[in-house]
């Protein structure tokens, strides 16, 4: 018998406490915790961070449902009572981002701080926050990818908890959640130990950094999973982002490098 793992961590009150809510709590607290440290490193203050979390948090969680609600639309239409459920899932990781990224713009602007250099500052925690959080996807039994077999997933030397979880719908799947979750903590480790390097990453490349490693990864990823977003036929909508993304920030990057110019950030600061 498969020992599968109950999404549900305990209850209070009679009410379900989720697995997938304590993950992404916890990797939001570590992400907050992490940026905060490298703030003071750069000339600016804790206080900025825990202030734009306030913001960004429950706006980003917006705009996460919000997008998994447009592009699902055909679903949501028909059960207009389920826009706000939440609690088993549905939030678009994109879509976070996105509102997120907003927020930082306007917060930025307001408080007189450079914007690359506060994106410069989150994005490391941010990408760890999503290595994290995709395993609230797992106790949820999404971001999962196409038929497997037993022997497969046991050729990759993963714990019988994982491939007992990933037994779904009838049949072993691709663990794509874990493909993403390994993809993004190592970028996290990449861009931590490059930041250390003085004179290498000139202000905002650590944000553009992190764009380029993640949306890398994501497109990929992407084909291989099975409950990916559509819209406009047959198109994966995470995986057309993606490549915009990946394109928009290299040819950022080699903008500013040749023309903007920033300052570089030193050994101290990093």
């Amino acid at each position: 018998m498969l020992a599968q793992i109950n999404s549900t961590a305990f209850q209070i009150f009679g009410i379900g406490i989720q697995w997938y809510a304590i993950i992404i709590v916890s990797g939001i607290i570590i992400a907050g915790w992490l940026a905060s440290k490298e703030a003071v490193k750069v000339g600016l203050t804790s206080d900025d961070i825990v202030d734009l979390m306030l913001w960004a948090l429950p706006i980003s969680i917006i705009g996460a449902r919000a997008y998994y609600v447009i592009f699902e639309w055909d679903y949501y239409s028909q059960n207009p009572g389920q826009i706000l459920a939440t609690r088993s899932g549905g939030l678009a990781i994109y879509g976070g981002l996105i509102a997120g990224g907003l927020v930082v713009y306007f917060f930025t602007r307001h408080r007189f701080i450079s914007t690359w250099k506060f994106l410069d500052v989150a994005t490391p925690s941010v990408i760890l926050a999503q290595a994290i959080g995709r395993w609230g996807n797992f106790m949820n039994h999404e971001a999962f990818g196409g038929v497997t077999t037993e022997a497969f997933l046991q050729k990759l030397h993963l714990p019988r908890f994982i491939i007992d979880n990933m037994y779904i719908d009838g049949a072993y799947r691709q663990p794509t959640f874990l493909y993403e979750s390994t993809w993004n903590l190592l970028g996290f480790i990449v861009i931590i130990l490059l930041r250390r390097k003085k004179g290498l990453f000139r202000e905002g490349e650590i944000t553009l950094t992190y764009v380029l490693w993640y949306s890398f990864g994501r497109f990929f990823i992407e084909q291989m999973r099975t409950d990916s977003l559509i819209a406009f036929g047959n198109f994966r909508v995470s995986a057309v982002l993606s490549a915009i993304l990946f394109i928009v920030a290299l040819v950022l990057l080699i903008y500013r490098r040749l023309k903007v110019k920033p300052p570089y950030y030193t050994r101290e600061q990093a």
